[in-house]
């Protein structure tokens, strides 16, 4: 999915580890300014010149050098897909 392996949680994307070592991430479009301020971090494209849209985002392998960078995006993600199970509840 995606170009890479995806992680999934309640039937939906939470991340996708890409081939180039990027990280795509689905987020709340409502944060979606806020994260995408973030080092490395960049609107997801589905290719050259295609947004995803808000809430999806590319994260730059250089960028999460440590694990406190991946559990920042991990974390953020992982809110949003737990927020949207509740939601269906």
């Amino acid at each position: 999915m995606f170009g890479g392996r995806s992680f999934m949680a309640n039937d939906k994307m939470v991340a996708s580890a890409l081939k180039e070592g990027d990280l795509l991430v689905r987020v709340d479009a409502e944060r979606h300014g806020e994260l995408a301020r973030q080092r490395g971090a960049r609107q997801a494209e589905m290719g050259a010149g295609r947004d995803m849209g808000p809430g999806w985002i590319a994260v730059s392998a250089a960028s999460i050098d440590s694990d406190e960078a991946l559990s920042f995006w991990l974390d953020a993600a992982l809110d949003y897909n737990h927020a949207k199970t509740r939601m269906r509840t």
